[in-house]
């Protein structure tokens, strides 16, 4: 796979990216439900916001964060919605100054530290600039939340490759989080990025493959699409269960979103 750019200037530009979008929102719009049960506009905003808080911390004040976030890996579901409570009070015009402010601050941190310094996490420690990729996860799935609740158009480029290689380094969540035994061997994935180049991950003889566009690859893995209405491809059994069970988060899996849900 060729270089991608830097994590951290690549991050700033997906969340201005998403401002855009945010800023364009009335009342009513902060108020639609989105896919995710029971979460509306405003609560994909509030979580984005209270992730990029503890990914800030984690970063600066690696004592606040374990603080903050004691007993979050043991139910990691319960904490999610403990720390969305603090941002769902504000005004809109709150939330989102917040939530600029919370992600500014945790881009700076992290970027300060070496991409390799370990900064401890939910579960274990991350280097930083995997943290980072986490950050651009976070930002592609509930921005995807987001404009499918709102109809608007997202700018798709080759910065969801930060999301792509986080979730083939993750591959084993999906069997993790069902109880179920990861495959011994590796997959090997080819993608296609939004420019057209080629990001290839995993070694070159595996039986296993995933095959497709990076821009569904990303849908899959962050369960916004159902595969059924991708085009990304299985090559083994072990790779086509895998396409079923994919996802690059920690935490419950969700209902998921059902074939042909979006045009």
């Amino acid at each position: 796979m060729g270089q991608l750019t830097d994590v951290f200037t690549d991050i700033v530009a997906e969340g201005e990216a998403l401002d855009k979008i945010i800023a364009g929102l009335d009342a009513s719009q902060w108020a639609l439900p989105t896919a995710a049960p029971g979460w509306t506009v405003k609560h994909q905003i509030a979580h984005l916001a209270s992730v990029f808080r503890i990914a800030g911390l984690a970063a600066s004040n690696p004592d606040m964060f374990v603080k903050v976030t004691a007993g979050a890996d043991k139910d990691f579901d319960a904490a999610v919605a403990q720390m969305l409570k603090p941002y769902l009070p504000d005004s809109t015009d709150d939330l989102f100054a917040r939530w600029r402010a919370e992600r500014d601050a945790a881009v700076t941190a992290l970027a300060a530290l070496p991409p390799d310094q370990l900064v401890p996490w939910v579960a274990r420690q991350l280097p930083a600039g995997v943290l980072a990729c986490a950050g651009m996860m976070e930002l592609y799935a509930h921005g995807q939340d987001i404009v499918d609740a709102v109809g608007a158009q997202r700018e798709i480029t080759d910065r969801i490759g930060h999301l792509a290689w986080f979730a083939t380094r993750n591959r084993d969540f999906g069997y993790q989080v069902r109880g179920l035994t990861p495959p011994e061997a590796e997959f090997r994935y080819e993608l296609t990025a939004p420019s057209g180049a080629t990001w290839e991950f995993g070694p070159a003889d595996a039986d296993q493959r995933v095959t497709g566009p990076a821009l569904d690859f990303c849908l899959l893995v962050t369960r916004r699409r159902h595969r059924d209405d991708l085009a990304v491809r299985a090559t083994g059994a072990d790779a086509d269960q895998w396409l079923d069970i994919a996802q690059v988060y920690r935490g419950s899996p969700g209902p998921g979103r059902q074939p042909g849900q979006f045009s």
